[in-house]
């Protein structure tokens, strides 16, 4: 049962609220101020239900108090008025939702299921931002690279608008990640931020999961599901994997990011929606276009400000300060006291293109880190792929290493890192060639 404090000094709606929850609520009823401070101060509730109109002075008082002292609790304003500014007022003062009084059963037990359910996910953010590898801060986030440089630049002035953002990049270059650090660093930061894989779930399921559905909509529906496009009403939505989703849902999708609107499925009921959307995909949508598989109106309607993660191996000046940060982290959550890696296996990481990105990179030294027994890790413990190991670098990886750095600080351009090195552009070339150097933007990569 949902333990629910109803403050309303008109006994007539006192019993209208118990007619319409009591099969859904524990209800605590209270006539006055006495008798609602003393609830306040001795229980602990789901949900408060307030009449507006018990402090005829400043009727938003208790409001107030209620947002200083119980800030996790949804407050549901109830009140005749139907002034516009003093509807805002209230929410502005931390009302979850307001009801015009008189209200009907089925309205306010959708308040406060709404209600219920987004405290859920508040919770599930603020523990996220308390156990989850998760920087809120644009400064805390390693970008040595000119490449994430130039993006986290990017990002955190798109962070202060409210426009769409389409991150593409290959799997594990940290789309999902940068998405929260959007959040929390845009003016929705206290609004729910919620994340939907749409590549792990079925076409029904994932209609379902984004626009809710009525009772009865199809088999299994017995009860309305509230959306979570409703749900994250004045917050953000991460539509990852984005590329995945059908082409029907497509077009579901463009009408909410054009109009603000939809319906749940089996409903008529118009519903609008105050969110801000950020997608990623790992595939490349110009190509899905051509194929059939990807409505071009969607994509020009998402790349409102659009940003390219560079794969690891383009970015090789933040390797090392990676696998340092992860290292810790890893090592500190095993309760293990590991304070680096051995030189072989440091040249190593640094020297490896890492095709599966972070995601890699992480997997790899957890492992190493379970595995080893010293303060550092040595090769016998690190995962080297089919079967390598710390010996198969060359000879003169510095040099290599020398060379990413240059053609990074030239932004790929080769005759510009030529220049940089103080070597001919054609001995460059030849370098590149020996050390099997490649780049997405190069013509030919040998």
């Amino acid at each position: 049962m949902i333990n629910t404090l109803v403050y309303e000094t008109g006994a007539r709606y006192r019993q209208s609220f118990m007619d319409s929850l009591e099969d859904m609520c524990a209800l605590v009823l209270a006539s006055n101020g006495k008798e609602f401070q003393k609830a306040l101060t001795t229980q602990s509730f789901d949900v408060i239900i307030l009449d507006l109109s018990v402090e005829r002075k400043n009727p938003f008082n208790l409001l107030q108090q209620i947002a200083s002292e119980h800030p996790y609790t949804p407050v549901v304003a109830v009140s005749n008025s139907t002034k516009t500014d003093f509807i805002v007022q209230a929410v502005k003062e931390g009302a979850f939702d307001f009801i015009h009084k008189p209200f009907s059963r089925d309205k306010i037990r959708h308040v406060i299921q709404q209600a219920l359910e987004t405290r859920s996910l508040r919770d599930e953010r603020d523990y996220l931002r308390r156990n989850q590898d998760v920087i809120y801060k644009f400064d805390d986030i390693i970008a040595e690279s000119p490449a994430m440089k130039a993006v986290m630049e990017n990002l955190r002035k798109f962070s202060n608008t409210d426009s769409l953002i389409l991150m593409t990049g290959e799997t594990g270059t940290g789309k999902s990640f940068l998405s929260g650090t959007i959040h929390f660093n845009s003016p929705r930061r206290n609004k729910p931020f919620i994340i939907i894989n749409c590549a792990n779930i079925s076409e029904t399921l994932l209609e379902s999961e984004l626009f809710g559905h009525e009772k009865g909509a199809f088999t299994d529906a017995d009860k309305q599901r509230i959306g979570r496009f409703e749900q994250a009403r004045g917050g953000t939505v991460f539509l990852d994997e984005i590329g995945e989703m059908s082409l029907s849902l497509q077009a579901k999708l463009l009408r909410v990011l054009e109009d603000r609107c939809f319906e749940r499925v089996g409903g008529s009921k118009t519903i609008y929606t105050d969110v801000r959307f950020i997608a990623a995909t790992n595939r490349h949508l110009e190509a899905c276009m051509k194929e059939g598989h990807f409505r071009q109106d969607l994509y020009y309607r998402l790349k409102v400000l659009s940003v390219q993660l560079p794969p690891l191996r383009e970015r090789r000046a933040c390797i090392e300060p990676l696998s340092a940060y992860l290292l810790e982290k890893i090592s500190r959550n095993v309760k293990k006291h590991i304070t680096g890696f051995s030189p072989s296996v440091l040249r190593w990481i640094k020297s490896y293109s890492w095709p599966g990105n972070m995601r890699e990179l992480s997997n790899s030294i957890e492992r190493a880190v379970i595995l080893e027994e010293t303060a550092k890790i040595q090769e016998k413990n690190f995962p080297f792929p089919e079967g390598g190991n710390g010996c198969v670098l060359p000879a003169d990886d510095s040099e290599r290493d020398t060379i990413l750095e240059a053609l990074e600080e030239s932004l790929w351009i080769q005759k510009d890192a030529a220049k940089l090195l103080g070597i001919s552009p054609r001995k460059l070339n030849y370098q590149i060639k020996k050390f099997g150097i490649r780049h997405r933007r190069w013509r030919k990569n040998s």
